[in-house]
């Protein structure tokens, strides 16, 4: 049985009230995939004429599940859909053994679901390096498939945990031509979060109705400004997926990326990236960095990234140490343009740093008290040009070392 872990101080008060999206049904289990005890499979039925899109990990030792997820993206919707995740084992690094789990999960849904197996899309997350023990997950799959219930998505996002010490979720509705659609989304994400696609794991769902390519463009989009933005410590996983599944139930079609309905998607997608952060492994600041004044977007981007995942700038954040010194360093390394003698640095309000010297205005002991805050904001400008981005990171402390250093045991 896994230890419990102390939710984290950042956590929301609980779990959101969650809408029930038409035409999308839940159910979670247990199959003591690693633990006794605790949820760890759910299987997620999309209905007939649902459109799927997905962003995953560009890790070049992704797993069989990514690989089979990629495969079978884009394909006809003229049948339903089904996910299904399992925690415990990423099925990772796994060779033909790890694709033969995919074949008997799969082969075991559909059978259960009646549904066709190009239209299962599995996930998986845990240990990497261990073999799956699917007979445990496909030993459960009726039972699944018998008890799938369109307000279940609570009991899914606590199936879907490895090391977060929360479930997450979040929802938005918006209004097109005169009809509500709904839009719910969850999460899991707590280490080894440095997306490179999308990340950690992410299943959203909404009862518009988007054409497959359309839904994909909106994900792809969205994901570079949401979970692209966002790093914990780093490391980019072999697992990372996000699918989005529309049903098309609400009969609200959505004929552009652009519009409410990718504002609403956007904002589900960010704070589901919020909340990743802010059950980061050890954590206990969560922190947005914006840069603006860059020679580009992709350049800002390169600084912030940089300063978020700096182990002495996240470690300086921890102590509520107002070390501006380590964002000077961290912005140097980065490799994108940067001068010196233009550069600025706030904490917050207080600007600490402008044109390359420490401002004439600030006092250390408006930083120290500024770094005590559990919410803070780094700000930098280059003075370079337009180039802006924000990135999300959480402080480095000793309870990632702690979590980390038993992971397997």
């Amino acid at each position: 049985m896994a230890t419990t872990t102390p939710i984290s101080p950042l956590a929301p008060a609980g779990f959101p009230e969650l809408p029930a999206v038409d035409g999308v049904e839940f159910a979670s289990g247990e199959a003591a995939v690693k633990y006794e005890g605790r949820k760890d499979v759910c299987l997620i039925t999309l209905a007939t004429g649902s459109s799927v899109a997905g962003t995953f990990t560009k890790s070049a030792t992704r797993s069989a599940n990514v690989l089979d997820c990629q495969r079978k993206l884009g394909g006809a919707s003229d049948a339903g859909a089904a996910f299904f995740i399992n925690s415990g084992n990423s099925n990772a690094f796994t060779g033909r053994a790890g694709e033969g789990s995919v074949k008997a999960i799969s082969e075991a849904i559909a059978n259960a679901t009646g549904l066709p197996e190009d239209r299962i899309f599995t996930s998986s997350t845990g240990v990497i390096g261990e073999r799956l023990p699917h007979e445990k997950i496909t030993a459960k799959v009726a039972d699944l498939a018998g008890s799938l219930d369109a307000d279940g998505i609570e009991g899914a996002a606590q199936a879907i945990m490895t090391t977060d010490t929360f479930a997450k979720g979040a929802t938005a509705t918006v209004e097109i031509d005169g009809k509500p659609v709904k839009i719910a989304g969850i999460a899991k994400g707590s280490g080894m979060i440095a997306p490179d696609m999308a990340t950690m794991l992410v299943y959203v769902f909404t009862d518009a109705k988007v054409s497959q390519p359309l839904l994909q463009e909106i994900l792809s989009d969205l994901t570079d400004v949401t979970f692209n933005c966002i790093t914990v410590d780093s490391d980019t996983s072999t697992s990372d997926t996000l699918l989005l599944g529309a049903t098309g139930a609400s009969g609200a079609e959505v004929t552009s990326k652009d519009g409410a309905f990718s504002d609403a998607l956007k904002s589900v997608m960010l704070e589901l990236a919020h909340l990743v952060v802010k059950d980061g492994e050890g954590a206990t600041k969560f922190v947005e960095i914006q840069v603006t004044g860059a020679a580009n977007d992709a350049d800002a981007k390169t600084h912030g990234l940089a300063i978020a995942n700096s182990p002495l700038v996240k470690t300086a954040v921890a102590g509520e140490d107002a070390n501006w010194g380590r964002v000077v360093m961290a912005i140097g390394k980065s490799g994108a343009a940067a001068d010196r003698d233009l550069l600025s640095i706030r904490f917050g309000d207080i600007v600490v740093a402008e044109k390359g010297w420490v401002a004439e205005s600030y006092a250390e002991e408006q930083g120290a008290a500024y770094m005590k805050q559990d919410h803070l904001e780094i700000g930098v400008d280059l003075g370079l040009g337009d180039g802006k981005s924000t990135v999300w990171t959480c402080d480095l402390t000793h309870g990632y070392i702690s979590i980390n250093a038993d992971y397997r045991s």
